[in-house]
């Protein structure tokens, strides 16, 4: 697999809060995205989903309570676990679907 400069492949992106798949390993998908500060709705995924921030900060709520993932981190949203974006969310975020 390439390198993968996410932050750059995320600035090219046509929009915000869509993802595009970068890359796969085994059966887990890597896709990028480029935050911007409108909330975005809850979901719940059938999947574990990491939610990895490379650049910015990502609010969320996860099962109703808040949670703040600054860069550097990654959050791990089990299957079944409802969540959904807060305003103010900003940067790069990669998707890692397990």
């Amino acid at each position: 697999m390439p390198l993968l400069p996410f932050d750059s492949l995320a600035s090219q992106l046509p929009g915000t809060w869509r993802s595009q798949v970068v890359g796969q390993v085994g059966p887990a998908r890597i896709k990028v995205l480029r935050m911007d500060p409108q909330a975005y709705i809850e979901e719940t995924h059938d999947y574990n989903e990491g939610l990895l921030v490379t650049s910015g900060c990502l609010q969320l709520t996860v099962a109703g309570e808040p949670v703040t993932v600054e860069a550097g981190q990654m959050y791990l949203v089990e299957a079944g676990v409802p969540h959904a974006v807060l305003a103010g969310s900003h940067g790069t975020l990669v998707i890692i679907d397990l």
